[in-house]
Formats: C-alpha cells, structure tokens, sequence
C-alpha cells in the first residue's frame, strides 16, 4: 500500500524554520474566497508577512466574482488578525477557464478539469510571488474538504521546482498546505458564522453549481 504523504506534518516543520527568522518570511497566499481565507489568514498571520492574492478566473459570471472578492476585502478589514492585510486582485480573466474546460464540460466534480483549475490559479499566484520576490507561495484551496490536497501539492511542488530551474534557484518556496487538518475547516465555518461571510455552496465554476443544483433538485 503507498504511503501519503503527511502535507501537514511538512506544513508544521515550515512554519519551525519560518520562526527562526528574524523577521516573518513574506508569502502570497492565493484565496478562493473569504470563508476559506478566515482560517488560513488566523493561522498563517502569526508566522508570515502576508499579501493576498485573488485569482480566480473559474468564477462563472463577473458579478459573483466581484462578490466574493468584496467580501473577501471586508473580513480583511474586520478580523483583526487579518487587518492591513493587502488584497490584490487579479483580474477576472474567465476566457483561461473557459480554455481548459471546452471539451470536458460533462466531466464531474474533482476530476480532470478541476486539477486543470487548480494549476491555472495556482500558477498565475506561484509567478507573481516569483516576480515580486516573495519568500513564500501557497493557496487556500485545501482548506475545502472537496478539493485534492495531494494534488494542490504536487502543483505547487511542481511549479516551485519549475520556477526555480529557471531562475537558478531563486524561486519562492511552496508552502505545504492542508488546511482542513486539525479542525480548519469547522474552524473555518465558525468564522464565517462570526463575520456574517457569504458562503457558496458551489467552487464558483458554472459546472459546479449546475451539478449542485441537478442534485438539490432530486433530492
């Protein structure tokens, strides 16, 4: 039987030798939206200097885009572990979603398309740390009980030994992340409750919500 990989252990043992410095390493945390950022941002504030960043061209209209970036905006500005966090928004560009899903529009939930997803985010977030000389990259995404973490890790492995290959070495490290260990993710649902946050019940892609909705609709 293959043994998994504890991302969370190797997660821990980052955030040792991030404490060491004297000053907090800089990470750029891509977000999906702000109930899955409220814990990651809890966590993560106490041993990174850390920037936001929010990339998410899977988002199916413009208008539920620039909800959930609002109120991403407004939980940065009310928690106060999350305060003068800088939010930076990275553009709705769906044309990049729409690229990797045609053609495997039938697919379901958590399959090929979604990993495609997963990467495209995550490398659009991987190469803005890079160029802007971040210390640290990662993303929210695994914090959702309905993402892959193996596979949010093996991208973001993958896209620091690529940047770093590139750039001889000078790459921002990967983060480990799989937020929903330890109690995250009920953490994560306590905080929106406390924040009043707009949850989703779907990823935001239209294929997503369209499965949600087949299933609420048999139910």
């Amino acid at each position: 039987m293959e043994n998994k990989c504890n991302y969370y252990k190797r997660f821990e043992e980052q955030i040792e030798n991030a404490a060491l410095c004297e000053e907090k390493p800089t990470l750029l945390l891509h977000a999906c939206c702000a109930p899955c950022s409220s814990h990651v941002l809890e966590l993560l504030n106490q041993h990174f200097a850390i920037t936001v960043y929010f990339y998410n061209p899977n988002i199916d209209t413009e208008a539920e885009y620039r909800k959930r970036l609002e109120e991403l905006l407004r939980f940065t500005e009310q928690a106060p572990f999350a305060k003068d966090i800088p939010v930076i928004d990275g553009s709705y560009e769906k044309e990049y979603f729409e690229a990797i899903a045609r053609g495997r529009e039938q697919l379901p939930e958590r399959g090929a398309r979604c990993y495609d997803c997963y990467q495209l985010r995550m490398k659009k977030a991987a190469e803005y740390a890079f160029c802007h000389k971040f210390g640290y990259f990662t993303t929210t995404l695994s914090i959702s009980p309905y993402k892959n973490a193996d596979w949010i890790n093996e991208i973001g492995i993958r896209l620091e030994e690529e940047l770093s290959s590139q750039s001889g070495g000078k790459s921002p490290v990967f983060l480990y992340s799989d937020f929903k260990k330890k109690n995250g993710y009920a953490r994560s649902i306590s905080l929106s409750k406390e924040y009043s946050l707009y949850r989703q019940n779907y990823c935001g892609c239209r294929y997503s919500r369209m499965q949600r909705e087949e299933a609420a609709s048999k139910c």
